[in-house]
């Protein structure tokens, strides 16, 4: 690991809004940490948590946060909200597939996937983020009727999400193949991620899928 990585892990280790593998706070996130009973939002795969950091300046009447294995990324976002003292918003460096360690059922309100991995072979799978196995894994977390958010420049994904929420009779309450081609898109969805502007520079349609898994 480089000296610049092993640094961050280190600063890491002082933000107060900053969790690894947190099993002590499973149904204590709103008792323990933000002190409130608003709703709680996840951002799975967050990386540089683009979207925890904007999503908790649009709606200081949520709590958010963010989740990422990968902690070099997670630092930025990490940092930027521990600077700018955002009280809404946490980060967690863990695995997505152990989330249910940290949380109850009905404990997340909302889950927000924001440019995952396709994971495009057929052996790949069950690590994609919408495979029947992750949607289950959601359920247990989340509340009932609560939302689900996918955002992906990937067509393949997409279209497997699609077909995999009909098959399973789930709600797909909306979905579209270009949003930067509606005459207005909603403002939630005009955060950027870092991939979401590369992407774009590429020439590649965002899509965009809200569902719910009740």
């Amino acid at each position: 690991m480089s000296r610049k990585k092993l640094k961050r892990f280190e600063e890491m280790k002082t933000f107060s809004n900053t969790f690894e593998n947190p099993i002590e706070m499973k149904g204590k996130w709103l008792s323990a940490f933000f002190k409130n009973t608003n709703p709680v939002v996840l951002e799975l795969g967050c990386g540089r948590g683009e979207y925890t950091i904007g999503l908790s300046a649009m709606y200081p009447e949520k709590n958010f946060i963010g989740i990422d294995l990968k902690g070099s990324r997670l630092w930025k976002g990490a940092k930027y909200c521990a600077h700018q003292k955002r009280t809404n918003a946490a980060f967690i460096r863990s695995r997505i597939e152990q989330i249910e360690s940290f949380f109850e059922p009905n404990e997340v309100d909302e889950i927000w996937i924001t440019f995952p991995d396709p994971q495009p072979r057929d052996k790949w799978e069950k690590k994609r983020l919408t495979s029947k196995d992750y949607l289950e894994l959601y359920k247990r977390i989340i509340s009932l009727n609560g939302l689900l958010h996918l955002k992906t420049d990937n067509t393949f994904l997409y279209g497997y999400t699609l077909e995999i929420l009909r098959n399973a009779n789930y709600e797909i309450v909306y979905s579209h193949d270009d949003i930067y081609s509606l005459p207005e898109i909603p403002e939630v969805l005009t955060i950027e991620t870092t991939y979401e502007r590369k992407f774009k520079s590429l020439g590649e349609t965002i899509k965009y899928i809200r569902f719910k898994l009740a």
